[in-house]
């Protein structure tokens, strides 16, 4: 029986996961801030993520556009505790990527950039 679309996105989320240990969570989010799924620890709350990564990604946009940097591929915050890397997926979606703190980063945007084509096939 095939996957339904969500499983699917899971299982890719699930795989990002895995593929690297410092990645701690991840969600596909829509633009508008609606969950598509997700792969977050229980204590995440997922609605909060959501709508941070769509509001952090049209900022983004807006500085990228306004400042003269082109067309957005990537925001990333640091924090004492570790990274949250938000990267479009297609128009229509975000990938939100958790990362501790003690991450190699360009593993994990290369992990990224991988799982980005991945579920742009998918979105």
């Amino acid at each position: 029986m095939a996957k339904s679309r969500t499983e699917q996105l899971v299982d890719r989320l699930r795989d990002l996961q895995s593929s690297s240990g410092d990645v701690e969570g991840a969600a596909i989010v829509s633009v508008d801030g609606l969950s598509m799924a997700s792969a977050l620890a229980a204590d995440v709350e997922e609605d909060r993520v959501s709508a941070m990564s769509a509001a952090m990604l049209s900022l983004g946009e807006r500085i990228s556009s306004e400042l003269g940097r082109g067309v957005l591929e990537q925001v990333y915050v640091k924090g004492e505790h570790g990274y949250v890397i938000l990267t479009s997926v297609g128009e229509e979606a975000v990938l939100t990527v958790l990362a501790r703190r003690e991450a190699k980063l360009g593993l994990i945007f290369l992990d990224v950039a991988r799982t980005v084509e991945d579920l742009e096939t998918i979105v």
